[in-house]
């Protein structure tokens, strides 16, 4: 796993995602989902790319009921984007990088991209 990706769970959400000072893309994923897997190198494509503008996370759905309850998340993969503790992106399914990067780009200053 790349090194600009951590691991986020239920206990200390609040703090590493909506306290955040800068954009948190969280990745709801699972040892068994085939797709997770899948997308597992594009985040961290995207991780290594946004480092200096967004923080990359991600939640084992299994191991962290109450945030998966909290932003009903009903399928995984399952990518959101939090800024200032607010939900703005949310993506389902194995996304492309290209889609995803706009999702981040959306929400970002684009002079430090």
């Amino acid at each position: 796993m790349s090194t600009n990706i951590a691991d986020v769970a239920d206990e200390n959400f609040t703090t590493e995602v909506l306290r955040s000072q800068q954009p948190v893309l969280v990745d709801f994923w699972a040892e068994w989902c085939g797709p997770c897997r899948t997308l597992g190198p594009i985040v961290e494509e995207i991780a290594d790319e946004y480092r200096d503008v967004t923080r990359v996370l991600k939640l084992n759905v299994d191991q962290n009921p109450s945030a998966v309850e909290r932003y009903r998340v009903q399928a995984i993969p399952t990518l959101i984007l939090f800024q200032n503790g607010e939900e703005k992106e949310r993506l389902v399914g194995a996304a492309r990088k290209a889609v995803i990067a706009r999702a981040i780009d959306a929400h970002i200053n684009h002079d430090t991209h």
